[in-house]
């Protein structure tokens, strides 16, 4: 995965893991993304905050040399989006059997 489509999916589940703290399966997606960026892109620091009413901005570290990248609000948000408007996406997994022949 290149460093642009990891910060950008980092973004998304980073969104969504702040506005859903009790949410196992976004934690353990947030700290997938975080082993990405730290253990295949060499990133020392990744932060993200609103520029303005549009617009995230990630800053982040990346062999000593700060850099950024800007991603579109609605883009970055809309996992979130499809999350609240889903409920089944809210709930935890039932346990399915699956019966042999």
């Amino acid at each position: 995965m290149n460093l642009r489509d990891a910060l950008f999916n980092w973004l998304q589940i980073k969104i969504v893991s702040d506005a859903r703290p009790e949410d196992g399966a976004a934690r353990n997606s947030l700290e997938f993304f975080e082993k990405i960026l730290t253990e295949d892109h060499h990133l020392t620091r990744v932060e993200m905050s609103l520029l303005n009413d549009h617009t995230y901005r990630i800053q982040y570290t990346v062999n000593g040399v700060q850099e950024e990248q800007l991603a579109e609000r609605e883009m970055a948000e809309q996992l979130l989006e499809d999350i609240q408007s889903n409920p089944q996406y809210g709930r935890p997994e039932t346990s399915r059997r699956c019966d042999s022949p």
